[in-house]
């Protein structure tokens, strides 16, 4: 008797929204930011090895990206401010990748991730790829809250630290900022910050059970 064929293994994940989100294929349709930002405020940065009563979250992290990108380019739209808060929102579905993992597993990842950010920018009105400049600008602001994080909570020495991520120089951000949050904090203030910037149209669904993921 012949076998059944194996099922394809589920390339999609449940939200708590009730959405059903295609890795293989994400649609704009099935990203809500309640999702991302509930998910982002439970991803610990650097594996979660940080100093404090909670992890050091992405959410947290995306807010701080974001404060540097205000402070280092003033004029910055408010679709550029919101690429840059919006910068890892993949790592809601995918989780937050460590780099030295990301050099062993080699770029597969990097076509997931792109795929996700490019589904998300559209959702909340934004260009598919975010234009080459204003990237290196998110990837510069990046680099230095990654300074910061590493040499407050990670671990890391300064010299260590300028060596691996960048030199920061002086640059004077929020006071708590840099103080890991509890979730459901750094979920609220992702929330507000997106509220504020969000100029995205509404995407409704077609159905309740589309909502559902029927």
């Amino acid at each position: 008797m012949a076998k059944s064929p194996k099922p394809k293994p589920r390339a999609w994940q449940r939200m708590l929204s009730g959405r059903r989100l295609d890795l293989i294929n994400p649609s704009p349709v099935d990203i809500e930011i309640a999702d991302i930002a509930h998910g982002l405020a439970r991803v610990a940065r650097w594996n979660g090895q940080t100093h404090g009563e909670h992890a050091f979250s992405v959410a947290q992290h995306s807010l701080l990206v974001l404060e540097i990108v205000r402070i280092n380019h003033p004029s910055a739209s408010t679709s550029e401010q919101t690429a840059a808060l919006l910068h890892d929102a993949p790592e809601y579905v995918v989780g937050d990748m460590i780099s030295p993992f990301k050099a062993l597993i080699g770029p597969d990842y990097k076509a997931v991730e792109e795929r996700l950010l490019s589904a998300i920018h559209l959702r909340f009105g934004l260009s598919a790829v975010t234009p080459a400049d204003w990237r290196k600008k998110i990837k510069a602001a990046d680099s230095i809250a990654a300074f910061l994080e590493a040499t407050s909570l990670a671990g890391f020495s300064a010299d260590e630290a300028e060596r691996y991520f960048c030199k920061p120089g002086t640059i004077a951000i929020s006071k708590g900022l840099i103080e890991p949050m509890p979730p459901r904090i750094a979920e609220a203030r992702f929330l507000a910050t997106f509220a504020r910037l969000d100029q995205s149209p509404t995407i409704l669904p077609t159905s309740a059970g589309e909502k559902a993921g029927a």
